[in-house]
């Protein structure tokens, strides 16, 4: 007979409160333990000692519950506002925060990088991003462009880092190995860094190419 699920380890019935911003904390702590698929409103409900009709008063469906917790972790998010620096070593420290809590979440942000609705106006990333470029002196009207391009870079590089692709592409031959060659060793956490930081230079050399661009039009 199947025996229910024990809450993640640390956390004990009855310490979250059923409300929508408990059900999206325990939704949380679930997925980090067992990852999105795993997740359902009858084990939510169980964690939360709870009825699994009791969840439909504070949330409509699982998607809902998704949404908030991508909403929950994002708002986690805190840029620091640092105006005493150079607008490329702020973007730098934007993409290695974001970084950061990608890896605090993998199974969360695994799966809502692959959501187009992911990125919202108001969201602190975001919000962010925007003043970076408006400080590097980008023409107003190419901003939410650039923006977009930059999230499409970080989101996409992370997220082939979460799932495990970037490390196997890392390992690839230059050409078609023979049937004999051994398949190479998994790259360290020091190079995944290294070409993680290439990549923010790439970035930042793509937005003062756009910003003096800007400049030879005027």
């Amino acid at each position: 007979m199947a025996t229910e699920r024990k809450p993640p380890r640390g956390t004990r019935k009855r310490d979250v409160p059923l409300t929508k911003d408990g059900i999206h904390a325990m939704a949380l702590q679930l997925i980090d333990a067992d990852g999105v698929e795993a997740l359902t409103m009858r084990k939510l409900a169980a964690a939360l000692d709870a009825n699994p009709m009791s969840l439909y008063h504070h949330v409509p469906n699982k998607d809902a519950v998704l949404r908030g917790v991508a909403h929950r972790v994002g708002s986690q998010f805190s840029a620091e506002e640092r105006g005493d620096i150079p607008w490329q070593d702020r973007l730098r420290e934007l993409a290695q925060d974001f970084r950061e809590l990608s890896h605090r979440h993998p199974k969360l942000m695994g799966y809502s990088f692959t959501r187009p609705d992911y990125v919202q106006p108001e969201d602190p990333f975001w919000q962010a991003l925007i003043d970076i470029l408006a400080t590097a002196k980008l023409p107003e009207e190419e901003i939410p462009r650039v923006a977009a391009t930059l999230v499409g870079v970080f989101t996409g590089l992370l997220l082939s880092e979460l799932n495990g692709a970037l490390q196997r592409w890392a390992t690839l031959p230059p050409a078609p190995s023979g049937p004999n060659e051994e398949e190479a060793p998994p790259p360290s956490k020091d190079v995944i860094d290294t070409m993680f930081n290439s990549t923010l230079d790439a970035a930042v050399a793509g937005v003062e190419n756009h910003v003096a661009r800007a400049r030879d039009r005027v």
